[in-house]
């Protein structure tokens, strides 16, 4: 047998074809999004999504979601501060008021936006002007209040959370309705706040007390740690926090999996701007190896929660007929 020339170009006089309609694609007419018709309902409007992608998986995480608030399982939230700056405060309050989230964990940033909301109505400085000035982050009501409470909680043996959302419901704080740590309070629901030491403007004064920050945020761990061991079949949602939130889940699920409570069929789910290391594994992948499943919904927070957050709603008011009552106040009203 000759050598093949290199050079010659390759015959493709038998070249094998198959049919077109035998051929199984991934795309499908039927997978299409519909258009709007005037009128329509928020329902209409979700059920119009292409059935692909993010279209598919985000009525799937709205269905999880409000199955389990049926079931009355877990629904677990941790998030980063950035969701209170961009408004979505008075939309996890209706969640918590609904009966939808369980609980709640936040980074000490979440916790400083949620105190200076309560107090006056407005929060998030300028940094770049105020850094060039030398005043970020010294707010003497802000650094005042919280670490006072804090250092109080402590000698009471209380988490941030809970004491920080009590001092706000006792205390003159005119914009409480729009504290998530006043409604956990109020509702009854677990509101844990977890600090990494020098994270945040608080540190920066002499009125913080690291002993007594230390002491409050480990309560508040262990109390999520009770929240973890109690995910079986339910689901944890991780809204913009890409380091501290992920970890402190991935901790507390280690630590509820060592105690005898593995949460093995759950549904995570993390909501950002974009792919991140920790989330991706610490939330979407780990937890659920042995059972369960992950997703990830990139957008952005202002618009992707609120989405959701209606979602759920929808299905859940969709229910009332099979005789759901899972809320502190009827769905729909």
């Amino acid at each position: 047998m000759g050598v093949k020339d290199p050079t010659k170009p390759l015959d493709l006089a038998q070249v094998r074809y198959t049919s077109l309609k035998q051929k199984k694609h991934k795309v499908g007419s039927t997978l299409f999004a519909r258009t709007w018709k005037k009128g329509g309902t928020l329902t209409d409007f979700l059920d119009s999504l292409p059935m692909m992608l993010a279209g598919k998986e985000l009525r799937e995480v709205a269905e999880r979601i409000a199955e389990a608030v049926q079931r009355r399982s877990m629904v677990l939230l941790g998030m980063g501060a950035h969701p209170i700056k961009v408004g979505l405060s008075p939309i996890l309050i209706d969640w918590m008021e609904q009966g939808v989230l369980k609980g709640i964990g936040m980074n000490g940033a979440g916790l400083i936006h949620d105190v200076e909301l309560a107090m006056v109505g407005h929060t998030s400085e300028d940094v770049d002007e105020e850094l060039s000035k030398g005043t970020f982050g010294m707010v003497r009501e802000t650094h005042e209040t919280i670490n006072r409470a804090i250092q109080e909680g402590s000698e009471e043996g209380l988490g941030i959370g809970e004491v920080v959302g009590q001092k706000i419901l006792e205390g003159d704080f005119p914009f409480e309705h729009l504290s998530l740590l006043a409604a956990g309070r109020r509702l009854g629901i677990p509101i844990t706040v977890h600090v990494a030491i020098g994270t945040d403007i608080t540190h920066m004064g002499p009125s913080a007390d690291g002993a007594a920050i230390g002491k409050g945020s480990l309560k508040d761990f262990r109390t999520f740690v009770s929240l973890v061991t109690r995910l079986e079949k339910g689901v944890f949602i991780n809204l913009g926090s890409a380091v501290i939130l992920p970890e402190v889940f991935l901790k507390a699920f280690a630590l509820a999996s060592n105690l005898g409570h593995p949460p093995v069929n759950l549904t995570t789910v993390n909501m950002d701007f974009t792919y991140h290391y920790r989330p991706t594994l610490n939330v979407t992948k780990r937890p659920t190896l042995k059972g369960g499943k992950g997703y990830t919904l990139i957008g952005h927070h202002e618009v992707m929660f609120p989405l959701l957050a209606a979602a759920v709603l929808e299905k859940l008011r969709g229910s009332r007929s099979q005789g759901f009552k899972g809320s502190s106040k009827k769905l729909g009203t």
